[in-house]
């Protein structure tokens, strides 16, 4: 590690790797693309191995948090991320410039203990507020009259690198919450939010949660020519 950052003490199961030899094999090719996870991944950034697998790809992360910004209504001052992770999609959310506030939830101590490390390499710690523990509780209870200023933003976990070999992921089956879970639980806390999915999600399921007058709009983000993920924008976003 480099910079002012050596002073901090990170977990045990916290690491830096710098070079592939100390790599486990099973992340050795997330490490390969390190620097599109993070471009500053060489100043110190931290992960734990399982951290790895979940990572928005930082230029993925910045494309989503500019649509974000720009099509959300101009009502709504603050960004609620309900699944942190080491920081990825926190850190393009707080960059943007867009937010009042960021509120970033985390239930895994030592994957929140490296999204506040990373979220200070770039330089945005301060405009983000954390919170440890269960994003469906801290949303409803903590943070429940943010509401109706917010938009929420979700990259759960979909239950490990295994939905790569569905050739139709489905979303009733998505661990440890199900799409239906999810939106039920969020709608309670605003009207507008935002879901990070895999490529192959079932869209008739997604589908299925609008009701009547409402709007939904999905989009698959890109790299490298290739769809990384889809968001659905659930709400009264202009993304025209």
């Amino acid at each position: 590690m480099s910079g002012d950052h050596d002073t901090e003490e990170a977990p045990p199961e916290v690491h830096h790797y710098n070079n592939i030899g100390e790599v486990p094999w099973d992340i050795q090719n997330y490490w390969s693309q390190r620097y599109k996870i993070f471009s500053k991944y060489d100043e110190g950034v931290w992960l734990t191995d399982d951290a790895w697998f979940g990572v928005t790809p930082e230029p993925v992360a910045n494309e989503i948090a500019e649509h974000i910004a720009k099509s959300a209504p101009s009502s709504r001052s603050i960004l609620v991320d309900a699944f942190a992770g080491a920081g990825g999609n926190t850190i393009a959310f707080a960059r943007s410039g867009r937010w009042k506030r960021v509120y970033a939830i985390e239930k895994n101590p030592a994957v929140l203990q490296c999204a506040k490390h990373n979220a200070r390499i770039y330089g945005v710690d301060h405009q983000i507020t954390w919170f440890e523990g269960d994003s469906l509780q801290i949303v409803n209870n903590q943070l429940k009259e943010l509401g109706p200023f917010s938009v929420l933003f979700a990259s759960p976990p979909w239950g490990g690198p295994g939905y790569r070999s569905d050739k139709v992921f489905n979303l009733s089956t998505m661990e440890p919450y199900s799409l239906a879970t999810l939106y039920g639980e969020y709608s309670l806390f605003t009207g507008l939010m935002v879901l990070y999915l895999p490529r192959t999600s079932n869209v008739k399921q997604l589908a299925k949660l609008v009701n009547d007058g409402q709007t939904a709009t999905v989009m698959h983000y890109c790299m490298e020519g290739a769809s990384k993920a889809l968001c659905i924008y659930y709400g009264g976003f202009d993304l025209d």
